[in-house]
């Protein structure tokens, strides 16, 4: 049976970062619901077994298909890189990633075919961008560089500090001496340091935000699906968001970024699922 076209997009992440995900989806897609989950319990991902992180999509796409989304976006690179192929196979509905978008306009993007990779380091070591990227252009070189600093750094709110442009610049000094063009925002909390990536990049690097490019690849699915919304049902709570844990401070830091008020955030128990 074919899902409702009214029916919502289910969201899910390892914790806040996706919200960079819902944020663009929002923006480039405003007549969609959206069902959020955040495992702020099990929060992080990155630094998690692959198993683990299997096991952990599997629950919250139990959850999500109990709400009745009608698709779901993996806002979160560790789960994209680990479990999207696996559970794409074992579910019927629409299942998207963050990693392929981003690389598919890095490719494109970069002119030298020098493309630097920054992320979580599940997401680095897994080298799944840098296989990806193989598959578009095999001349492309991959430098990829696990990042972990800049997670803690943005949920603490230090998105212009000196501090932060301090662990940019040592994190970053290598994509500048090995002259890469491109640069892949590979984890979904990257897009809310972008300026200050930029200030010490330069404007000739092309910074890739996957977060955007992932809204944009779920609309042209959604349409080639024939599930795209038709904004008939309005709701007065369009966007609903759900957590393992913390649900306070995740609603605090949901209100800094999104263009929405949070007005309920729910946490459930995602081990039964």
């Amino acid at each position: 049976m074919k899902p409702d076209r009214d029916a919502p997009v289910g969201v899910f992440d390892s914790g806040v970062g996706g919200l960079t995900v819902a944020r663009e989806i929002m923006r480039n897609l405003p007549s969609e619901k959206i069902v959020y989950f955040g495992d702020t319990a099990r929060v992080p991902y990155g630094s998690k077994s692959k198993e683990n992180v299997i096991r952990y999509s599997r629950q919250i796409i139990h959850f999500l298909l109990e709400q009745q989304v009608k698709a779901i976006v993996i806002a979160c690179n560790t789960a994209s890189a680990f479990a999207l192929d696996e559970v794409r196979d074992e579910f019927e509905i629409p299942i998207l990633g963050v990693i392929e978008p981003g690389a598919r306009v890095a490719a494109k993007e970069t002119k030298n075919k020098k493309v630097g990779v920054i992320g979580t380091e599940g997401t680095i070591s897994s080298g799944i961008h840098a296989s990806y990227l193989k598959k578009l252009n095999p001349e492309i070189t991959v430098i990829g560089k696990a990042c972990p600093l800049f997670v803690p750094l943005v949920e603490e709110g230090w998105l212009h500090d000196p501090v932060t442009l301090e662990v940019v610049a040592r994190y970053l000094q290598e994509f500048k001496e090995k002259d890469v063009d491109t640069l892949i925002l590979g984890c979904t909390h990257y897009p809310l340091i972008r300026s200050t990536i930029r200030d010490f990049m330069g404007e000739r690097v092309r910074l890739v935000n996957p977060a955007y490019e992932t809204a944009l690849e779920l609309a042209s699915l959604l349409e080639k699906e024939g599930l795209l919304s038709t904004g008939k049902e309005q709701e007065e709570f369009p966007y609903r968001f759900y957590v393992s844990d913390l649900a306070d401070k995740f609603k605090a830091f949901a209100n800094s970024i999104l263009p929405y008020d949070v007005e309920m955030t729910k946490k459930i128990d995602i081990e039964k699922y």
